[in-house]
């Protein structure tokens, strides 16, 4: 029998589901899986952390199953190692990396198709308080059709700028002190005329200063304008990037767990506290179920899977829990109903997201993880901190294609865009 067969998968579901509705609930995730699917499929821009709609997935993608050093297009010295992603918009790459020789962040403007530097624009950044595996420019910009965004914090001033596609300055918000125990690191996101930013602070251990105040902050992408602000419960400083379905915006916090506010007004919706620790990851959406992970350095890592209300009168309620190879700091990905997950120890996993239900696990990919997964057409790559990637089939039963030692560290999540895969390694930006 395999090894899979034995494990025990701890796993708690919460209420009873008739088999007829466990087969609607399948069909309604498929067919939202499908519909998200058939957004992307002819994306050539990926537009800011974990791509299109934050959800690391491009169906009609293609990538190799292995690759060698002289199968790289370019590759380029940004002389600094930092952990944010890549955001790609109509040919060009953006990204954040610390100055060499200044106290200063970069925004830089690469050549997709050839590597070169287009631009690059510096901004004071003074030295801030960091988790070992932070950086300061570890926040991942984004992008539209007319402008870029990135956010940056030293703890006493916490800024988000908007410039051109050109490098030209066109707005710029200071939002003040950002309380953290581990550093800033979390990204806007833009949808439709509005763009959100998750400000979340740290109220418990807080060493020096007063504690923090979260709140999730939305404004007009042309002119910064503040269009609402929602406070949320501060305990600990939490990453994950807003996501938006149904004109509702989902997020996950140690302190309001999973909840959604409306995208017109912010006011709350509803929420359901089902977190112990920090969330790091982003949140996924799928069907009428929200999804998040919390955890720790140490372990006790859980996913969340919160049964989104079906009406202002109904309540949200926990649909199941995993307990076992949960992350806490990579952001899963989800395909034809199944939910890949990589934790941060390097364990990989597939799960049914209608139901939590195990359909393998206990993968090793290599060692530990920082960056999330991304799954291009029908294959899931993940690296771990070490540079090791692999490459497996994302499909019900397990098969993995390659394992490819890059030769360097990776803290950030890969990005594809028309055809080029990029990833950075140690202090160089790679394309395949």
């Amino acid at each position: 029998m395999p090894l899979d067969h034995h494990f025990r998968f701890v796993s708690r579901r919460i209420g009873r589901v008739a088999p007829l509705a466990n087969v609607l609930v399948a069909g309604m995730v498929a067919l939202m899986t499908a519909s998200i699917s058939s957004q992307n499929a002819t994306a050539e821009n990926w537009p800011g952390f974990h791509g299109l709609d934050q959800a690391g997935v491009l169906p009609n993608a293609k990538l190799p199953d292995g690759f060698e050093k002289q199968d790289y297009r370019w590759k380029i010295d940004l002389k600094t190692r930092d952990v944010g992603s890549m955001a790609i918009q109509d040919g060009r790459v953006f990204l954040l990396a610390m100055a060499p020789e200044s106290p200063a962040i970069r925004l830089m403007a690469i050549d997709l198709e050839s590597g070169k530097e287009i631009w690059t624009r510096e901004f004071p950044q003074a030295k801030n308080h960091l988790h070992n595996r932070n950086t300061l420019a570890s926040s991942t910009p984004a992008t539209d059709d007319k402008y870029v965004y990135i956010a940056h914090s030293d703890r006493e001033h916490t800024w988000l700028r908007c410039l051109d596609h050109d490098g030209n300055d066109v707005w710029q918000r200071d939002f003040g002190i950002a309380q953290s125990q581990h550093g800033f690191g979390t990204s806007p996101a833009v949808h439709g005329d509005m763009l959100l930013l998750n400000f979340s602070q740290q109220a418990e251990r807080v060493t020096s200063g007063e504690p923090g105040v979260s709140r999730v902050i939305a404004m007009n992408r042309s002119t910064g304008e503040t269009i609402w602000e929602t406070p949320l419960t501060t305990t600990r400083v939490c990453y994950g990037v807003p996501v938006v379905r149904d004109g509702k915006v989902f997020g996950a916090n140690t302190g309001d767990g999973v909840y959604a506010l409306s995208l017109e007004t912010g006011k709350m919706l509803w929420k359901l506290p089902v977190f112990s620790m920090r969330c790091v990851s982003t949140p996924i959406v799928v069907g009428d179920l929200a999804i998040g992970s919390s955890g720790s350095g140490g372990g006790g890592n859980h996913m969340v899977a919160v049964r989104i209300p079906s009406d202002d009168s109904a309540e949200p309620s926990e649909a199941y829990r995993i307990e076992r190879a949960a992350p806490y700091v990579p952001t899963s990905v989800v395909h034809d109903g199944s939910m890949f997950v990589v934790d941060d120890k390097g364990i990989a996993s597939c799960f049914d997201v209608a139901t939590g239900n195990v359909y393998w696990t206990n993968k090793r990919m290599g060692g530990d993880v920082g960056a999330s997964p991304i799954l291009l057409g029908d294959k899931v790559l993940t690296i771990t901190l070490d540079g090791e990637a692999t490459v497996f089939r994302a499909s019900r039963e397990f098969e993995k294609l390659s394992q490819i030692d890059l030769g360097g560290p990776v803290g950030s999540t890969p990005a594809y865009a028309d055809g080029k895969l990029l990833i950075r390694v140690g202090t160089e930006l790679r394309c395949l």
